[in-house]
């Protein structure tokens, strides 16, 4: 791509100016000032060639995008999936799970690197060897969460991107984050939630991906689950119900020229005697004893063995299938 400086559409703006103290003006040259500071990241104006091609065509793009990291890697097939910041054990290792099978299937995995699903996401991809994008709710130097900094710099060195359309310099703000979520669903060819309360933020981002005619997938979760809410939600507005990656893949696949059992589960869950007494609903020790007939202790023991597995999660009195 040509350097934007001098001749970039920014420089020329600034130049057509009458008015050098334009306060525009001022935060235009701050701009290119940086940009000259940081040629690892790269301005991409709407019209230029590498802006990317999805995104040009749905309303409100924006007309800037900061990138850091490989071009390339906004035209690949992407799949967005976002969910909770506070997610349960079961539900991280869903997001995990799917990113990294559709990562090793050729999708790039598209998130918001927010604590929980997003970074789940981006952290699946990555373990695939996958590539990944981050749309950043900040300006391109300013990381938020601070505690993935070092996953951020992980996404660039993978081949993957970070994208915002804040400059730089501009903290987290509230209302960023809705705002950005349309880029994350324009980008994707479908955006897929995993626990979500029914008003979340990445209720809005399937908002954003119907209004801009992509598929949206919803895992569904126990009803007793208040982070399944939001998914039954939109599986009863329309959203396709996903149980695997090969879910995805079957509405996906035209545009994919790759076989589906690279997208399968890379394996099959653990089955336990104990596991299949539990069901999928919270369940306490007293309520197990009664369905096995096996004493407290036994089960305790059983119980600890499937923690430390991954298989069970206890909260409070009750005990979570994972």
């Amino acid at each position: 791509m040509q350097s934007l400086l001098p001749s970039s559409a920014l420089q020329q703006l600034l130049d057509a100016r009458q008015t050098p103290e334009h306060p525009l003006n001022r935060a235009l040259a701050a701009d290119l000032a940086w940009l000259e500071q940081h040629p690892d990241v790269h301005p991409l104006t709407l019209g230029s060639n590498d802006y990317p091609a999805l995104l040009a065509d749905v309303a409100c793009c924006p007309p800037l995008l900061y990138v850091r990291g490989k071009l390339a890697a906004l035209e690949l097939p992407q799949l967005a999936i976002v969910g909770s910041r506070n997610p349960t054990t079961g539900g991280a290792a869903i997001a995990r799970d799917f990113a990294r099978c559709l990562a090793s299937g050729g999708f790039a995995i598209t998130s918001g690197l927010a604590l929980g699903i997003d970074g789940c996401a981006h952290r699946g991809a990555l373990d695939a060897g996958g590539v990944t994008l981050a749309v950043m709710g900040t300006g391109i130097d300013c990381i938020y969460p601070a505690r993935h900094r070092a996953l951020a710099e992980e996404i660039v060195e993978a081949g993957g991107a970070l994208v915002s359309e804040f400059a730089p310099g501009i903290r987290s703000q509230a209302s960023n984050f809705p705002r950005r979520n349309r880029i994350i669903s324009a980008l994707s060819l479908g955006t897929m939630v995993v626990e979500a309360a029914v008003k979340s933020g990445s209720l809005i981002t399937a908002k954003y991906a119907l209004e801009q005619q992509r598929e949206v997938f919803a895992v569904p979760g126990s009803i007793n689950n208040p982070l399944a809410r939001g998914c039954h939600s939109l599986i009863r507005s329309g959203a396709k119900l996903v149980e695997s990656a090969e879910d995805i893949l079957s509405e996906l696949g035209g545009a994919l020229a790759y076989k589906r059992e690279q997208v399968m589960e890379s394996r099959a869950p653990r089955e336990h005697w104990l596991l299949s007494a539990m069901g999928y609903d919270p369940v306490t020790l007293d309520t197990l004893c009664q369905r096995t007939g096996q004493t407290a202790g036994a089960l305790s023991a059983e119980l600890m063995d499937l923690e430390l597995e991954g298989a069970v999660e206890q909260r409070g009195s009750y005990y979570n299938r994972c």
